[in-house]
């Protein structure tokens, strides 16, 4: 015997466009939270990488306020200012304040061959 077709339903056809409908619009559900997902770890890898390059900066940036505090509380010294004024020429009462002054350095004369022509014809005039 040879079977006969099969007449599908009047309901059949809208419950197949339902079911593949309902297919997509999962899928396409499920496609956005993963690309989401996906955007929201590359910007949480960019934010951490930001937050080691500014913990750094503030660590160095600590660093460089310790010194600076230290060289504060030095400049506070008397010390410290007794040399700074005493480096600008100035002395303390009852010293005597001595100047030593450089020696001239005598003109040396250049050696022939670093005289130049106008130098030479000078020197044949008497100058």
């Amino acid at each position: 015997m040879i079977p006969k077709k099969e007449k599908f339903k009047k309901g059949s056809w809208q419950k197949i466009f339902l079911s593949v409908l309902i297919l997509f619009f999962a899928l396409g559900v499920v496609g956005f939270l993963a690309l989401s997902n996906l955007r929201i770890n590359q910007k949480r890898a960019s934010l951490l990488s930001q937050i080691e390059t500014l913990e750094k900066e503030i660590q160095i940036l600590g660093e460089k306020n310790e010194k600076l505090r230290a060289g504060i509380s030095q400049t506070e010294k008397e010390s410290y200012l007794e040399s700074k004024i005493r480096e600008q020429g100035f002395v303390k009462e009852g010293e005597t304040p001595v100047v030593v002054k450089p020696m001239e350095e005598s003109k040396k004369e250049l050696p022939e061959e670093q005289k130049n022509i106008f130098q030479k014809f000078f020197e044949k005039l008497g100058f």
